[in-house]
């Protein structure tokens, strides 16, 4: 689990590698992270977008930004929380990931949520050590 708390939203992060939808001879590596969204804070937010930072084995960056989260831009009241589950393939045995929500309260301030960083590990890595 990987977990950030940014204004009283906590965002935990589980990835988990997917063996049954991934292809390693044909350099496809599957994920699925489960997110709960828990809104420790006072104000009721609405999550409005998300925006993803997703690196390769290979440092290569792809940017996902859109709407909500999986279909939907939920209202999280305080002491209540949002669990998804999506995915990520990758060409690589490894990266990771990272990003932010853009909540808005009811005043209509919208603000930034961490998402933390997590590593999207294979058992098909094989490290150098020296």
């Amino acid at each position: 689990m990987y977990r950030a708390v940014t204004r009283g939203i906590q965002v935990t992060v589980t990835p988990q590698f997917v063996e049954e939808q991934s292809s390693p001879d044909q350099a496809r590596f599957f994920w699925a992270y489960t997110v709960e969204i828990a809104n420790l804070g006072i104000e009721v937010v609405h999550l409005r977008t998300r925006q993803w930072q997703i690196i390769d084995g290979h440092g290569s960056m792809q940017e996902v930004k859109g709407p909500g989260v999986v279909g939907e831009e939920p209202l999280i009241l305080p002491g209540h929380s949002f669990t998804y589950t999506s995915g990520c393939p990758l060409s690589t045995p490894d990266g990771t990931m990272s990003g932010h929500y853009f909540m808005e309260n009811r005043e209509g301030e919208t603000f930034p949520v961490d998402i933390p960083l997590f590593p999207l590990d294979s058992p098909y890595v094989t490290r150098v050590v020296h």
